[in-house]
């Protein structure tokens, strides 16, 4: 891994100005933050929606996003050179030369510094959580990433040490099949990441990541059936109820079809027939399945499902607690 700082190329200098702190801000990768979510998992399940329980979640939820955007600066400063020649990839901060390595290294180092002295401080468990994150992320950016398999199963890891650090910071036991299901639902997102990076790396010629040389789409196919299984029935057996040690109420199989459904459209999205059925600008779009956050943010039914479920599940759980349901 270099570092040393070398200028920037010559398109870089007739890009439009970026003010520092924008610059800054985008080179933290906010719109990432999203997948942080998760977090508040563990409060809104278990229906403890009060001061302490919430402001822990808000610490873990702000510290998981400090060492998470203190690893997309290493992965900026360490792609450097091949962001640079990459059409889209130039234009991040570090690689445009709005921020200067030494700068992002002295980000990357404060901020998951923080994270984990502010996580321990208010938790030993918090901490112990944000530190296995952080070797996670230094051994899948150092190995992981390049080997086939486990580059996925890394990137579960990543989504089960989040849901977890909200429950270490409430104090609230989570279920077993409630973290297997997020489990399943992470390989899930990471196998269609997969899927949407091989298509686009065929669509534009070469492969941007190593480790797409070992993937193929029927290969995808196959562990995204296996995966999209177990989703399914974990969080069918998690939203049964408390007779085999689930959700606090049976009522909760109610937002089964809101899985399903958001399952299935992200399915639709990243299927190839779906894609060419979108004209070349449209194509592009096609791709954002490998940036779950944009599915989000930016598919209306996706928006819909995501928001339904969690009303759902809010109401369930409020009368759930008020003794109107079992």
């Amino acid at each position: 891994m270099d570092f040393q700082q070398t200028p920037p190329p010559e398109h870089a200098s007739h890009q439009p100005k970026t003010s520092n702190q924008s610059a800054y801000l985008k080179a933290l990768r906010p719109r990432q933050w999203t997948k942080n979510l998760v977090i508040f998992a563990a409060p809104l399940f278990a229906f403890s929606i009060n001061l302490p329980s919430l402001a822990g979640s808000f610490l873990a939820f702000v510290l998981f996003c400090c060492a998470s955007s203190s690893f997309y600066l290493i992965n900026d400063i360490a792609d450097v050179e091949s962001d640079r020649k990459h059409p889209v990839k130039c234009k991040r901060p570090i690689a445009a030369g709005l921020i200067s390595i030494p700068v992002a290294i002295g980000m990357a180092v404060i901020l998951l510094g923080s994270a984990i002295v502010f996580g321990w401080l208010w938790s030993s468990s918090l901490g112990v959580t944000i530190i296995c994150y952080a070797l996670v992320q230094v051994a899948y950016n150092l190995r992981l990433k390049r080997t086939v398999v486990l580059d996925i199963i890394a990137i579960a890891i990543g989504f089960i040490l989040r849901a977890y650090a909200g429950a270490a910071a409430t104090g609230i036991v989570l279920s077993p099949w409630f973290l297997l299901c997020t489990a399943m639902l992470a390989l899930f997102l990471g196998v269609e990441k997969r899927k949407a990076e091989l298509r686009l790396s065929k669509i534009r010629g070469g492969k941007t990541r190593s480790v797409l040389k070992r993937y193929s789409l029927s290969l995808l196919t196959r562990m995204e059936s296996t995966v999209t299984t177990g989703a399914v029935v974990t969080y069918a057996l998690w939203s049964s109820g408390p007779q085999v040690n689930g959700a606090s109420t049976p009522w909760m199989l109610l937002t089964l079809p809101f899985v399903l459904y958001g399952i299935f459209r992200y399915q639709l999205l990243s299927d190839p027939q779906e894609i060419d059925r979108k004209s070349a600008t449209t194509l592009e779009k096609g791709g954002e399945t490998e940036r779950p956050e944009e599915i989000l943010l930016k598919d209306f039914p996706m928006l819909f499902t995501v928001t339904s479920w969690t009303i759902t599940s809010f109401i369930i759980l409020f009368l759930k607690h008020q003794g109107v349901i079992q």
